[in-house]
Order: structure tokens, then C-alpha cells, then sequence
């Protein structure tokens, strides 16, 4: 069984930036690869970014340039710069096991997610 905890998220103003964390626990395990997603009130889930551990990384159209993800071994970071009032979310942390997986949006283990909202 994965756990993953998300922390970080908070209120912002337009313009800002805000630091996410995720750190798994739990017994051993091995990954494929390690992100975030983020869901918006009313509105479908959407990769933000993720790494795959053979050093590929993936981030969604909208945050591209703003935003920076790394990953450690269990643990991944997502810095959020130039933030936008559409940046409003919940963020959840993501764990794929295998790369078949990457194709499934909804696959892999997931956090119980962290609020971010942008607003002035």
C-alpha cells in the first residue's frame, strides 16, 4: 500500500508563487513515474506535470513555462510561479507503477489532495 501527502497548497495572490510537496510512504515500492493533477471546481481532471523515473517529464499546455516539477526518490516537488486565478485548484499528488499507465489519466495511486486558489 502507497500513501502520498500532499502539502503546500494555500491561498495566493495573481501573480505569486506557491511550493507543493508530496512525500510517499509506506512499504518499498517502485514507481514508473510521479506528478501532479489538479482539478478545477466543475471542471475535469488535468495533468499539471509529471517525471517518469527514466527522466522524462510532462507538463500540461497551460502551465508550461510557470511551472517546475522534480522528483526524489518518493518524494516530488511542484514549484508554481506566474500563478493565474485559473490556476484555481485542487492539486493531487500521483503515483503510476507502470508506463502502460501513463495513457490513464485516473490510474495509479493518488493523494487526498491540496487546495491552491489564486485570488486577489
Amino acid at each position: 500500500q502507497v500513501h502520498l501527502v500532499e502539502s503546500g497548497g494555500g491561498l495566493v495572490q495573481p501573480g505569486g508563487s506557491l511550493r507543493l510537496s508530496c512525500a510517499a510512504s509506506g512499504r518499498a515500492f517502485e514507481y514508473y513515474a510521479m506528478g501532479w493533477y489538479r482539478q478545477a471546481l466543475g471542471k475535469q481532471r488535468e495533468l499539471v506535470a509529471i517525471v517518469t523515473t527514466d527522466g522524462r517529464t510532462y507538463y500540461g499546455p497551460s502551465v508550461k513555462g510557470r511551472f517546475t516539477i522534480s522528483s526524489d526518490t518518493a518524494t516530488s516537488t511542484l514549484q508554481m510561479n506566474s500563478l493565474k486565478p485559473e490556476d484555481t485548484a485542487v492539486y493531487y499528488c500521483n503515483v503510476k507503477f507502470r508506463s502502460l499507465d501513463m495513457a490513464n489519466m485516473n490510474s495509479g495511486s493518488w493523494g487526498q489532495g491540496t487546495q491552491v486558489t489564486v485570488s486577489s
